[in-house]
């Protein structure tokens, strides 16, 4: 059941993309803003207060509902996994700014490419050449497809029912929205245990998706650099899925960016050729095969269990 709901879900999603800001987004801010009200008062104590109220009442609801829908029928039990699935995973939610972003540089349309990735990533590149918008592409395309298929698909696996999706999913968006704003001065100390707690829950999805890519990709290359440069990096879960992935591909990806009518420093991830929009199919494919990789796990560990049986 579990390999055939990621599948359902994945091609679910491919043919009809869900508007996750007005399905997830605005429902997870909202729920965020009445956790705050009640329990943000700068400490760090009441940010996992907040983090432990919301994540076990909603991993304890998914299941408990997930159990009673297999005691009634276990099709009442799979579509419910797929909903959930649907709702917390999913590349499609960004990859219209990848494709588009893509079919700009391919017609020579660089101002077009740089306002698509001024508003995927939320910062002007107004300055940035065309190979540079290609780098920060591929970047932000192999970040969203951990954090939204890989990291969601190694705890759906492990937790029962949908819970672990609904676990990673909502660790990430505490993280990003409580973890961001850490330190801020009408905000406290409240989004620490948010932030430190979803590195704790992202480490090790975080190297078997880094190790998917190389795997599926340039082997060699690509756990050389995930070894040689992710220490580098600000983040260190981003520098490896970048290293790594870099090196799979056979791509620069890191250095320097005009952001913000700034140029921002950053180390070289990967290894290879100058970013270009013929990469950035090349990132798709890499993407796609390690997904296949992961479902061709989980037939092989459904054949183990079944003849063991």
């Amino acid at each position: 059941m579990t390999l055939f709901s990621l599948i359902v879900a994945l091609l679910i999603e491919q043919l009809r993309p869900l508007p996750v800001e007005r399905f997830v987004q605005a429902p997870l801010k909202a729920f965020s803003r009445f956790l705050e009200d009640r329990f943000n008062d700068g400490e760090a104590r009441h940010g996992a207060v907040a983090w432990w109220v919301a994540i076990l009442t909603a991993c304890f609801a998914s299941a408990l509902i997930y159990f009673i829908l297999w005691h009634v029928h276990p099709a009442l039990a799979l579509v419910f996994n797929v909903l959930v699935l649907y709702l917390t995973m999913g590349f499609r939610q960004v990859s219209h700014f990848f494709t588009d972003i893509q079919l700009a540089l391919r017609m020579g349309e660089l101002p077009r490419a740089r306002q698509l990735i001024s508003e995927w990533r939320g910062r002007s590149h107004d300055d940035s050449g065309s190979s540079e918008v290609a780098r920060l592409a591929i970047e932000e395309a192999l970040l969203s497809a951990h954090r939204n298929v890989f990291g969601v698909a190694f705890w759906f696996i492990l937790f029962p029912g949908p819970s672990g999706a609904v676990f990673y999913r909502l660790s990430r968006f505490f993280d990003e929205e409580w973890g961001r704003r850490q330190g801020a001065a009408d905000f406290g100390d409240f989004g620490d245990f948010a932030q430190r707690v979803f590195a704790i829950i992202d480490w090790i999805p975080v190297r078997l998706t880094a190790a998917g890519f190389s795997i599926v990709g340039d082997f060699e290359d690509g756990i050389y650099c995930w070894r040689a440069q992710a220490s580098q990096w600000k983040d260190k879960a981003s520098g490896i899925l970048l290293s790594s992935g870099g090196g799979a591909l056979g791509v620069r990806l890191g250095m320097p960016i005009h952001e913000s009518g700034e140029v921002v420093e950053r180390p070289e991830m990967g290894i290879g050729d100058d970013a270009d929009a013929d990469f950035m199919q090349s990132t798709i494919g890499l993407v796609w095969r390690t997904l296949v990789l992961v479902f061709l796990l989980l037939a092989l560990l459904g054949v183990a269990g079944w003849v063991g049986n």
